[in-house]
């Protein structure tokens, strides 16, 4: 079967097994699709129909199915107005359609050799604030308890915990080190 750039409707047909199966589009990335779609074209789909698919009691994927099917019955505009809004909100999950890559002469199945619909790809998330990994984590949090417990244990006439946080300070950033040098200082002239 040979397929058009133009025929739209059929891709959307057989592209939406994956549409509704991909981990990657959410509720809030299902939402903003709806959105686009009834903003910017209300013939395509209405207020009443867009808060229909909009529904959280729903579960993502059954609006995600739901939408499709009503996009294919809309004709062939509206399937290419979802195309549009896919590859404008979520362009990994558009580039990565099985019409797509078979437009592209990419292989549908993944590099190691399985079906994207039948197996999950396990691609590790990075997170935006953290991109160093949960070692550096681990050891901040514990770096802030040890500091935390220390601060809590330690008395007036104690000054080794005092002198410890002087030492800490050496390794730290300007602020952090004047604030623990501080502290230092201040609890050795008590």
């Amino acid at each position: 079967m040979c397929l058009c750039l133009d025929d739209f409707r059929e891709q959307l047909i057989e592209d939406s097994a994956f549409l509704k199966a991909d981990w990657r589009l959410d509720t809030e990335l299902v939402d903003k699709l709806i959105l686009q779609l009834n903003r910017i074209y209300p013939q395509i789909l209405t207020d009443k129909e867009a808060t229909k698919f909009r529904n959280l009691d729903v579960p993502t994927s059954v609006r995600m199915g739901e939408l499709l099917t009503h996009l294919q019955g809309k004709g062939e505009e509206a399937c290419r107005e979802f195309y549009r809004a896919l590859h404008l909100h979520v362009e990994e999950v558009y580039y990565s359609l099985p019409t797509r890559l078979r437009l592209r002469g990419v292989s549908v199945l993944s590099p190691n050799g399985l079906d994207p619909l039948k197996y999950q790809q396990d691609c590790p998330q990075r997170h935006v604030l953290n991109d160093r990994g949960p070692v550096f984590f681990m050891s901040c949090f514990s770096i802030a308890v040890g500091m935390a417990l220390l601060y809590y244990y330690s008395e007036d006439k104690l000054t080794g915990g005092s002198r410890a946080l002087g030492i800490a300070a050496l390794g730290l950033k300007r602020k952090a080190e004047e604030v623990l040098i501080w502290y230092t200082e201040e609890s050795l002239m008590k």
